[in-house]
């Protein structure tokens, strides 16, 4: 209970600091990543009822009409590649957190910050220069083109 306590109060806080666009208003994108927040990890998952990273991706993308693989492999071959100084919100983030190449994806919301399904927290929000992640990032992707890009950092 006092984890499930400590583990709220920190999405909570995690949450009001996230500003995907706009400070005041929410925008699409930003309804999007956080309409999974707090959905549970489950393998294969592609639903609020669990999500695995990819699922969590593609769930996210299927609302503007992006069809990406559920895979984060696939995932990673779709695209433009971005380099990490050039990431903008709705990019999507590689890891590799199995040692045998890409093998985690999240979403990319700004201020250094990505959205993804980790195995044991479920859908929440890190900073990309987490130790772990920092260590195991590989690549990113704009999936988005820049038309779309603007119509889902407009406000709602």
């Amino acid at each position: 209970m006092k984890k499930q306590l400590v583990g709220l109060t920190l999405a909570l806080s995690l949450f009001c600091g996230i500003s995907v666009g706009s400070a005041y208003a929410e925008t699409p994108l930003s309804a999007a990543v956080n309409d999974g927040l707090g959905a549970p990890y489950k393998w294969s998952g592609t639903t609020k009822s669990g999500f695995d990273c990819s699922g969590y991706t593609s769930w996210v993308f299927a609302k503007f009409g992006v069809d990406l693989p559920h895979t984060s492999k696939g995932q990673a071959a779709m695209g433009t590649w971005v380099d990490k100084d050039n990431l903008r919100a709705g990019d999507l983030v590689f890891f590799n957190t199995d040692g045998k190449g890409i093998s985690h994806v999240g979403v990319y919301v700004g201020e250094g910050k990505f959205y993804h399904s980790a195995t044991n927290q479920g859908v929440t929000i890190t900073k990309l220069s987490e130790g772990y992640y920092a260590k195991r990032y590989v690549t990113a992707r704009r999936v988005l083109s820049d038309a779309a890009y603007e119509q889902l950092m407009t406000d709602k």
